[in-house]
């Protein structure tokens, strides 16, 4: 893997025939007066070059649908990857919008995560994973004889406000049973539960 991005002789609009080597793996900010050449560097030489070289790798029927940017005027490129070009202007008005839910990436990397990655459980330490039915119905009947156990499905996690609407569309789903803040209800009588807006509540489904 090449150290740094090396590019000669680039002529893209302000560009004047300019050599410049970029390191890679590091946070670099092009700066400077308008009009310097600024996008020209970035997204014209050097996002249009990394594009161009990963598209030519896909097949005659993905490119037709890929609308791809002019080939830069240069010389030479060296130490590319293929590359993401975010504008600087928003393109979504929700502020909780990063580059990883702008592009995608972000859903790839839960994807990722989730296959790769080993889950702890915060309270008791223990790693959890994924477990077939067999496996299940081993476990409980592990517990001594005329054990209590409940199988619940989380619908509230440490959510804030009344969660009104949460409680009603459990009830409206027909389910007999909820567990508020670790209380087990009837569902009809949690519908006239009145919970404190500022503080986290848990509300889970009573399967069985």
């Amino acid at each position: 893997m090449e150290s740094k991005i090396t590019i000669r002789g680039a002529r893209v609009n302000n560009l004047k025939n300019i050599d410049v080597d970029i390191p890679r793996d590091k946070l670099v900010v092009l700066t400077g007066l308008s009009g310097s050449g600024k996008s020209s560097l970035a997204r014209d030489t050097i996002y249009a070059e990394s594009e161009r070289r990963y598209v030519e790798g896909l097949s005659s029927y993905v490119k037709q649908f890929i609308n791809v940017m002019s080939r830069p005027e240069v010389d030479r490129i060296k130490g590319l990857s293929p590359a993401i070009f975010i504008d600087q202007k928003r393109p979504f008005k929700n502020s909780r919008s990063t580059v990883g839910t702008i592009t995608e990436i972000y859903d790839y990397l839960r994807l990722l995560f989730g296959r790769a990655g080993r889950i702890y459980c915060p309270g008791c330490k223990k790693e959890v994973s994924s477990q077939n039915i067999k496996e299940i119905m081993e476990r409980i009947s592990a517990n001594p004889l005329g054990t209590k156990i409940l199988i619940l499905a989380s619908k509230a996690k440490r959510e804030k406000g009344e969660c009104r609407q949460v409680i009603e569309d459990i009830h409206k789903y027909g389910f007999a049973r909820i567990r508020v803040d670790g209380k087990v209800l009837d569902s009809k009588e949690a519908l006239n539960l009145k919970l404190e807006k500022s503080k986290s509540h848990n509300i889970e489904i009573v399967i069985d």
